[in-house]
């Protein structure tokens, strides 16, 4: 039986000679032997191919991996005497394998490294902030045109995104503002009958609903279900390159696209917000009525002595602030969809969570701002 590889040579001049059957049937053999040399060489290797028949990529391969164990030791390896076709590939491979793994271990970071990313944050989020901010002032002058040009409103559009960010929208915000004042209610009246205080339940709903959560729980309503739909159509748009149709036709996409929407959620936002306080206020009262023993003529006097004149205006006012910053981010990043379907997913994603971030940021600063006025 022929042995499939010889070792010839001593020092730094090393000559491995491959000899008989190198096919994948005689990977065992082929490993065991490999098995045999020594742990480590250094110098220069020549490996002979000349001998090696019907050579397998398996085969090809475990002796790859075992040279590269050998070549710990700084040893030089060439291949000669006909080697295989896919010797090279397999090599590449091999490479690409081992620069992998070293990858996995990162060299230690250190403070140069940091500021680095600082720095590429600092820039991608400056460019960014740059983008939003232009197409802010492009929004704005095209509403600014309204006003000696009335076929800019595009009444029809305006009428259609009004009723869809705005009167199908109204179950949901009025199930969900039901629900949540009677959860407050319902926790409010725990704590407040330790005391003997549950008729103050009536000004904590009362309050609540009016001020913060009646415009938040819709704005944010609103933004995950419009905001997410501005950004998905407009980003389709993007994708089919009707967007680049309208400009070659010299139409202004902002015109068509994204001011309707704006305009339309700045309309419905302050609606749907009425319907909210109205139906928070009817679950706080049930709750009242049927878990605290207080009359429905009771819950309405004593809410009338909470409501002061701007209790109700505080949270109104909000609501066009919220609509403006959820359609302007949805048409945003609608308009920034570009090549692949995952970008719209991810865009569209990201119109949501920065639709809610920028309402809660908004509503914070108008506690500041009422705090300090003392509205």
């Amino acid at each position: 039986m022929t042995v499939p590889l010889t070792l010839e040579g001593d020092g730094g001049h090393w000559r491995l000679v491959l000899n008989g059957d190198w096919s994948l049937a005689a990977i065992a053999g082929v490993q065991d032997q490999l098995e045999t040399l020594p742990p480590t060489l250094s110098g220069e290797l020549q490996c002979d191919w000349s001998g090696a028949k019907t050579p397998g990529i398996g085969t090809t391969w475990a002796l790859l991996t075992r040279l590269a164990e050998l070549n710990r030791g700084g040893l030089a390896i060439r291949h000669g005497g006909d080697p295989p076709h896919f010797l090279e590939f397999l090599q590449k491979l091999q490479v690409q394998q081992t620069a992998g793994g070293t990858g996995a271990q990162p060299h230690p970071r250190n403070f140069g490294d940091l500021l680095a990313e600082v720095g590429h944050w600092a820039i991608r989020q400056g460019i960014g902030a740059r983008g939003a901010v232009a197409f802010f002032g492009r929004t704005v002058s095209v509403v600014g045109q309204m006003f000696t040009r009335l076929r800019a409103l595009r009444i029809s559009s305006l009428v259609r995104h009004t009723y869809e960010t705005g009167i199908t929208a109204i179950p949901i915000v009025a199930l969900i503002a039901f629900l949540i004042s009677v959860i407050v209610a319902y926790l409010g009246a725990q704590q407040l009958g330790q005391f003997g205080a549950e008729i103050y339940v009536v000004d904590l709903v009362t309050i609540a609903v009016l001020r913060e959560l009646g415009v938040l729980l819709t704005a944010i309503i609103v933004a995950g279900r419009s905001g997410s739909a501005f950004a998905a159509e407009i980003g389709v748009m993007q994708l089919n390159e009707e967007t680049d149709a309208l400009r070659a036709m010299g139409m202004n996409p902002i015109e068509l696209l994204v001011v309707p929407r704006v305009i339309a959620l700045v309309v419905a936002l302050p609606l749907l917000t009425i319907v909210a306080d109205a139906m928070g206020l009817a679950g706080g009262g049930l709750l009242s009525v049927f878990e605290l023993n207080i009359s429905l003529p009771q819950f309405t006097a004593r809410m009338r002595e909470a409501i002061s004149a701007t209790t109700f205006w505080a949270g109104l006012i909000k609501a066009p602030v919220f609509a403006l910053l959820i359609g302007m981010v949805g048409t945003y990043r609608g308009m920034q969809v570009r090549n692949t379907a995952r970008e719209l997913g991810r865009l569209t994603t990201l119109a949501v969570v920065q639709s809610i971030f920028m309402v809660i940021l908004a509503d914070a600063l108008f506690a500041v701002m009422y705090q300090k006025l003392g509205f």
